[in-house]
């Protein structure tokens, strides 16, 4: 091959790679996600057409904010063969769900993306920039991350402290280190789990709760039917603690650390103002 001969292929394979960028350059075409906070976060930065199928928690109304949008979206149980059979070029998960479904693609050879809860504020900010520039979205995750942070920081009480208890099912409550803590704390609140040594989740004896007297309980929204689980919920000693607190549910709006969290924010803010005003 004469000189000339090359230099014109060289010419031709520049122009094609100038012309024509790799897909992935432009963000996976085909994305499929299998856990309820990374289905919620793809569903606010995707780009249309672009996710495929979210989980079927994500359309729970008890907890999924996004349950309506979920609709739009094919419907996933997190099964291997089932994710594997919409050809996709990046799967979302969280970092403890699906792990059995999360190897085998792997070995199939399908990126996955894995992204850990989040515990923080600063955390949950951050996760919106991860999974946006998973998806070859980062100028609108950018966009994103900053108002979500700017809403945290007007959100912050600065006035006095009071009193709160996440209680839910088996007595189970949040304590420290855990993002619903954090959101407790912004809003002026000292939470009773973590006072009481719980790390994380945990359960706080009705007792325990109830001699703690304080000024926020926020419980949960029953599910359809009936459980013992759930029982507690209505102990008489729980109703005349309830009698003496401001009351608030905790909703889908609380799970993940997506920027819907500036609702559950806003309502402890409320409930924060409303304690205030009665002293």
């Amino acid at each position: 091959m004469s000189a000339c001969a090359r230099a014109s292929e060289l010419v031709l394979a520049l122009a094609l790679a100038s012309a024509a960028p790799p897909a992935m350059a432009e963000g996976p075409r085909r994305v499929v996600s299998i856990n309820l906070c990374t289905d919620q976060l793809a569903m606010l930065l995707a780009a249309p057409g672009q996710l495929l199928s979210v989980s079927h928690l994500a359309r729970e109304p008890q907890s999924s904010s996004m349950s309506e949008a979920a609709l739009a979206y094919g419907e996933n149980h997190g099964q291997a063969e089932e994710v594997f059979r919409l050809a996709p070029d990046l799967v979302l998960a969280g970092s403890y769900t699906a792990l059995g479904t999360v190897d085998l693609l792997r070995r199939l050879g399908v990126p996955v993306v894995q992204v850990p809860p989040a515990n923080t504020l600063d955390e949950a900010v951050e996760q919106v920039r991860t999974v946006g520039h998973a998806l070859g979205q980062d100028a609108k995750a950018e966009a994103m991350a900053r108002d979500f942070a700017a809403g945290i920081a007007a959100a912050r009480v600065t006035g006095g402290r009071h009193s709160g208890a996440f209680y839910h099912p088996n007595g189970y409550t949040t304590g420290s280190g855990t993002l619903a803590d954090a959101v407790m704390q912004l809003t002026g609140f000292d939470n009773v789990g973590a006072t009481a040594g719980v790390t994380g989740g945990g359960v706080l004896p009705l007792e325990r709760l109830v001699l703690a007297a304080p000024d926020l309980l926020v419980t949960s929204e029953p599910y359809p039917g009936a459980s013992r689980a759930e029982e507690i919920l209505t102990h008489p000693a729980l109703a005349a603690a309830e009698a003496k607190a401001v009351g608030l549910n905790s909703d889908a709006d609380w799970v993940c650390g997506t920027p819907h969290l500036l609702r559950a924010i806003a309502a402890m803010g409320a409930a924060h103002d409303r304690l205030g005003a009665a002293e």
